[in-house]
């Protein structure tokens, strides 16, 4: 395992130093953070689970615009684009990369108000935002199949009692706008209404050359959400949510030139329109007896493409690889799109029982139904059209038990049944069904210093499922169910007084039957020379025999004095395969059948370290200042190729002005204008004027953007 850098510790040493040399005494206490996540709202401090919890405050210094903006601050959780934005999410390494035709399974769990938007993140915006919670670590008793790694879990502000208002505006580099409204208040004595819109357009940061724009991979993202809460009378109380997004993102973000200058004709888009509702219920049956009912719907049409040849018909004119000099066409031109329609409902009803001190304990059930049809129009193909019907079903429950001496034991049971219907235009068709079980079991220690001790073991399911490629192996047809059982250590602890919070954890993860995504390389051209091509890839799963995943994650929050706030937050992660050979590495023999050995090698999306210090100094009254420096290690990008990201570190500073109910910041994200690779494509040819020579190409994320942003409150 690396520990960081020597450039890195003192990067990020710089801001606490700064931050800590005008330290006053009379240090404040630390809010109370809760996690709604769980099935019963817990205190962080008393949950046992490694969980990160980013505030409105943070959301709001860090002047996000979107969850990608927000994950750096979570230890041992990375991102991967290949889209407009950073929605393809891994925690601890385990996470997908990418969408394209095969049907994929996720491995972290989104939520969004109670609604369910898994892999489809790109509708997460920061619109009204009270937290984000991140849980690590298999969720099998919380949510089941699609939270294998973790789930995160974004909770928006809730009606006020009295009326409320705000309205923000902001405008930063490369085209970038914002403004959002919020309104809230009581409708009467027992119910309240919150409202909220948000639009933010950027123009992004590619420039085409070809075709003369710089705004081909633009940012265009409006999201709106109205809320309503009840209590109907002493015992039932009503929760209603009502969420719109539509986003006409684009995304030409490849370059031949592995800059952001694109060479395209054909700039792709990235979209989603999203409608949905959730409705939760809370009804007292008794004074120890409560059951609770959440409902979920969610109908989001998807549309992404992009220039496959990233460049035009006329790339090779007065070039090496100009017809008029070889006699033929070199250079191809080819278009990906796909279309889904994902339409989801989510059930959820459980009882909760609170009978005494001694065991407390909650049985539910639940049922997931998601149907997806999928359009694929591809230049070299014929039109391709799939529709995927999944349900999951499950009963769980979990018992908390308060054993002798300030001990106690939580246990949790997911019981899953899955059943899968899938055809395509081919006349494939698909039927696996599957029983599932996942767990916990946490043993808990209360200390007479305050300091809470846990031990768990958690076990987490990823369905298995299969590959309809008519290119594959009998045996590389279906992919097996993968498991993992966590194994984890943690403390949680308050100290000087309740301003000092501490929470550290130590996993080890032992993964069985990984499922690992690989790609087909196939030629597109028929001018190849020297057996190199331009090549399409075609994308299966298959599952390496293990896995293992162990680390540290260590979060710290100081309340140094009323002017002084400091976090640190710092992830440690070592990572491999277990007896693993594979036919799609690029050093592997798929001809000859001869296998690249992965055994020992390091997993991809999965950074040695990540880490991040920040916080606030009040330099007067009406001037603060906040900031943070995060850095992040270099990691592989697929385990197909030996492609890696650069470790880099960010710094992020914020300068704001606020009086009475006014607010004005100016802000830099990426001050120092680091290079950021974001997603990575190993070596393969893509460039005709090099006779597409064997090279690497980049994602890149934000360069250094300065903005001002503006609010009022009434």
């Amino acid at each position: 395992m690396k520990i960081l850098p020597k450039q890195s510790l003192l990067s990020l040493s710089l801001l606490g130093a700064c931050l800590s040399t005008t330290i006053i005494a009379n240090a404040q206490q630390l809010e109370e953070v809760v996690v709604t996540a769980e099935l019963l709202e817990t205190n962080a401090l008393r949950l046992p689970n490694s969980v990160t919890v980013i505030d409105n405050a943070l959301v709001e210094e860090r002047n996000a615009q979107h969850l990608e903006d927000l994950l750096g601050l979570a230890p041992n959780v990375n991102f991967t684009t290949g889209a407009s934005r950073g929605r393809f999410i891994q925690i601890r390494g385990i996470g997908e990369r990418s969408e394209f035709q095969a049907p994929i399974i996720n491995s972290v769990g989104l939520l969004v108000d109670g609604i369910d938007l898994t892999g489809i993140a790109t509708a997460a915006s920061s619109l009204d935002v009270q937290q984000v919670e991140v849980l690590r670590g298999p969720q099998g008793t919380l949510y089941g199949a699609n939270a294998l790694a973790g789930l995160i879990n974004i909770v928006s502000n809730r009606p006020t009692d009295e009326f409320y208002g705000r309205v923000t505006a902001g405008f930063e580099d490369f085209g970038g706008r914002e403004v959002s409204g919020v309104i809230s208040g009581p409708t009467s004595d027992k119910s309240g209404y919150r409202l909220a819109v948000k639009h933010y357009e950027s123009d992004g940061f590619t420039e085409a050359t070809f075709l003369g724009r710089d705004d081909t991979n633009n940012i265009d993202e409006t999201t709106a959400r109205a809320n309503y809460t009840t209590q109907v009378n002493h015992a039932l109380a009503l929760d209603l949510t009502l969420f719109v997004a539509d986003i006409d993102n684009g995304y030409d973000a490849f370059s031949l030139s592995n800059t952001r200058q694109t060479d395209t004709d054909q700039p792709g888009f990235d979209r989603q329109e999203t409608t949905a509702a959730a409705v939760k219920t809370s009804y007292a049956i008794s004074d120890t007896l409560n059951l609770e009912a959440s409902l979920s719907l969610a109908n989001s049409d998807l549309e992404y493409a992009y220039d496959e040849d990233w460049s035009n018909l006329s790339i090779c004119e007065n070039t090496i690889c100009d017809s008029d000099l070889l006699g033929f066409e070199l250079f191809y031109s080819s278009f990906d799109q796909y279309t889904r329609e994902n339409d989801n409902a989510t059930l959820d009803v459980r009882l909760i029982s609170n009978t005494s001190d001694a065991v407390n304990w909650v049985a539910g059930v639940y049922n997931r139904d998601q149907t997806t049809d999928l359009e694929r129009i591809y230049t070299f193909a014929s039109d391709f059209t799939s529709s995927l019907d999944t349900t999951n079903a499950a009963v769980y429950g979990q018992a908390d038990f308060a054993l002798i001496d300030r001990w106690s034991l939580t246990t949790g049971l997911r019981l899953e049944r899955r059943e899968v219907e899938y055809s395509d235009v081919s006349g494939a068709s698909a039927s696996p069904e599957e029983n599932l079980w996942g767990g916990r079991i946490a043993l808990e220690y209360q200390a007479d210093s305050g300091a809470f001790y846990y031990g768990l073991i958690s076990r987490g399911y990823k369905p298995g499922g299969f590959n309809l490629e008519g290119t594959l192996s009998d045996d590389e047809r279906e992919f097996d169910t993968e498991t993992m059982i966590n194994y984890e250590l943690g403390i949680k602890q308050t100290y000087l007084d309740g301003a000092l919070r501490l929470q550290a954890s130590a996993f080890y993860q032992d993964r069985s039957d990984v499922q690992v995504n690989q790609s087909i390389v196939r030629s597109l051209a028929s001018g190849v020379i020297g057996g190199v091509c331009p090549c399409s890839f075609t994308d299966f799963t298959e599952n390496a025999a293990s896995g293992t995943n162990r680390g540290i994650e260590v979060e710290v929050d100081w309340a140094a004095s009323d002017r002084t706030t400091v976090f640190a937050k710092v992830g440690l992660l070592d990572t491999e395969f277990d007896n693993f050979l594979s036919f799609d590495h690029i050093e592997a023999d798929r001809d000859n059948g001869v296998p690249f050995d992965l055994n020992g090698r390091e997993q991809a999306q999965a950074p040695s370290y990540t880490a991040v210090i920040g916080g606030s100094f009040a330099l007067t009254q009406a001037i603060s200042l906040s900031g943070s420096i995060e850095a992040k290690d270099d990691f592989l990008f697929s385990n197909s190729h030996e492609s890696r990201s650069d470790a880099y570190e960010l710094l992020n500073l914020e300068l704001a002005y606020q009086v009475d109910n006014w607010r004005v910041a100016l802000y830099g994200k990426n001050l120092t204008d680091e290079l950021v690779k974001t997603r990575g494509f190993g070596t393969f040819g893509n460039d005709p004027r090099e006779f597409y020579a064997l090279d690497e190409y980049n994602q890149f994320g934000a360069p250094r953007v300065v903005g001002v942003r503006g609010s009022v409150e009434f």
